[in-house]
């Protein structure tokens, strides 16, 4: 079987390596370019992968990409960049799955109020498929453009979806708290995320107005049939990676425990990235995989959803993989197990 060539846009950033760690590992994939702004070797950029990958980084070429055979794009562009290299990839027939936010939201007016900048690709936005796999693997399955699902957005979403979908929760007044390890708020140096800032403390950030607010709040209302509403707060947490996340929900009708888990297993089944526990779920067990642990209690008449994942894995360059498997025919597990 010859190999699927593919490219990644955006080679300096913590997604990038952590996405060219796992396609050195799939058996039908050749990486064949990266792109950034500066010419240097990926291996300057980052040196774990000396005498891994022997490619320079190069500009943003289309042209080049397709002569080259590229058949997909990954971008770990920041938003409003992404979406200037789509079109161009598209109309070459080179599928993407692309890392930023630039296609998550349906609505470009929401785009618009969350981002602060219009929409400048609303023609591709109209068939971009928003790549969850355990929601959406049948059109990812055939999509050209796949938005790839935020990081905190996939803990809080996997944990509600069953939820909502069985109406076993009100559909308002959800509350959804989160931590994230510091590689969440990517590699660009800033203040808040400067060692003697962040080591040895834990804030809250973006109260109320986090832009991953309306996508969660799509997705659920897409499961459930109905608007779901969460009220969002991020943390920050003074380690590298993982993100931990607490829902809580009130229920329609009196719920016991053993019945929720029941419910998300029974809607996982078969979805070899999710696993339901029945022990509290922690960041560690999630470290380095593509692994979404789950968990449900019942705690005074309240339900509890508790979630972990990897974020640079799971939150980004590993359900990136599982969306490009899904579309190209593999098993989704390729490269991740």
């Amino acid at each position: 079987m010859a190999k699927v060539k593919v490219a990644i846009l955006g080679g300096s950033g913590y997604t990038a390596v952590e996405l060219i760690k796992l396609l050195l590992r799939h058996p039908h994939v050749e990486i064949a370019a990266v792109t950034s702004r500066d010419a240097q070797p990926v291996a300057d950029y980052h040196p774990s992968l000396a005498g891994r990958l022997d490619l320079t980084c190069e500009p943003f070429d289309a042209d080049a990409l397709k002569a080259r055979g590229v058949r997909a794009a990954f971008g770990c562009l920041p938003h409003g960049a992404s979406m200037e290299a789509v079109g161009p990839l598209l109309e070459r027939d080179i599928r993407v799955i692309d890392l930023s936010a630039d296609y998550r939201l349906r609505d470009p007016n929401l785009y618009a109020e969350w981002y602060g900048a219009a929409h400048g690709d609303t023609a591709n936005l109209e068939h971009a498929v928003y790549g969850l796999p355990e929601l959406a693997a049948d059109r990812i399955k055939t999509a050209r453009l796949v938005a790839n699902p935020g990081c905190y957005p996939q803990t809080a979403i996997v944990g509600l979806a069953p939820l909502v979908a069985g109406k076993l929760v009100e559909p308002t007044g959800i509350i959804v708290d989160s931590k994230s390890g510091v590689s969440g708020a990517g590699r660009s140096p800033k203040l808040t995320t400067h060692f003697p800032e962040c080591n040895e403390n834990v804030a809250a950030y973006s109260v109320g107005k986090h832009r991953h607010t309306p996508e969660i709040e799509q997705a659920l209302s897409d499961v459930a049939g109905r608007a779901v509403e969460v009220i969002f707060t991020p943390h920050l947490i003074p380690m590298d990676r993982g993100i931990f996340t607490t829902i809580y929900a009130t229920p329609t009708r009196p719920v016991a425990e053993a019945e929720l888990l029941a419910l998300v297993r029974e809607f996982y089944a078969g979805k070899p990235f999710v696993r339901v526990r029945d022990k509290l779920p922690a960041t560690k067990d999630t470290a380095g995989t593509n692994f979404l642990d789950v968990t449900v209690r019942v705690v005074r008449g309240k339900v509890i959803v508790l979630a972990a994942e990897d974020n640079l894995v799971r939150g980004a360059s590993g359900v990136a993989l599982q969306n490009f498997n899904l579309m190209f025919g593999f098993d989704e597990r390729l490269g991740l197990w």
